[in-house]
């Protein structure tokens, strides 16, 4: 009978204390070697990302000018110039000119007729329309931003209450660590001092021996 057991995913925990540790500080050869540590493991970094960090997103798949667009501005290349050649009206250059280049020609010229004529049409609309959906837009524009600007500032003060609780903490347990070190360092020095002194008395007590050894001898000659 087989007994499977679920790992259990231990959570992780940093023992750093900036708020508290100032060893930086005092010891200046120590961030000399710190920097040096992190000068060397930087060479050394692996090229797998962390498992905890996503994957890249691939955007504008369903959209290629998107997606052309995008990398053109990720390869830091200049917008093409505008192609004007479709809004010129040339005639057929030909020689001898035929009648299917003047048909050519003639759809041409329909065809910016028919772009010019849509061009005024949308400008009449943009005259009628266009002033309150320009309104309407910055109203909904200045909305949104307002939204952005709270949700910024109040993820700024939980930042800052994250922060102040951080150091609160981080305070208060520097402050019993550095009780705990001193009460350490007095018993180690307790320690010291009474192995010293248990030194001083054997060292005593062997005299006190050697002086017994002694007198034994000499009251046993006195005796003879």
């Amino acid at each position: 009978m087989s007994i499977e057991v679920d790992s259990v995913q231990q959570p992780e925990i940093f023992d750093s204390l900036p708020y508290y540790d100032n060893d930086l500080d005092v010891h200046p050869t120590l961030k000399q070697k710190v920097d040096a540590e992190l000068a060397r493991e930087s060479k050394h970094t692996p090229q797998t990302l962390h498992p905890k960090v996503p994957p890249p997103l691939d955007l504008f798949t369903k959209n290629p000018l998107l997606q052309a667009e995008l990398q053109r501005v990720e390869s830091h290349q200049p917008i093409p110039p505008l192609d004007n050649v479709r809004y010129q009206l040339p005639a057929p250059t030909s020689s001898p000119v035929t009648d299917e280049d003047w048909q050519a020609a003639l759809k041409n010229a329909k065809a910016q007729l028919e772009h010019q004529r849509i061009r005024q049409n949308n400008l009449a609309l943009l005259q009628t329309y266009g002033s309150n959906a320009w309104r309407v837009q910055n109203y909904l524009m200045e909305h949104t931003v307002k939204g952005v600007e709270k949700a910024l500032e109040e993820l700024r003060e939980r930042t800052t209450e994250v922060n102040r609780q951080r150091k609160q903490s981080q305070t208060k347990l520097g402050a019993q660590l550095t009780m705990f070190e001193t009460r350490w360092t007095e018993l180690i020095s307790n320690v010291l001092q009474i192995e010293l002194a248990n030194v001083a008395l054997e060292a005593e007590v062997l005299d006190l021996a050697r002086r017994e050894t002694e007198l034994s001898g000499n009251l046993s000659h006195m005796s003879l």
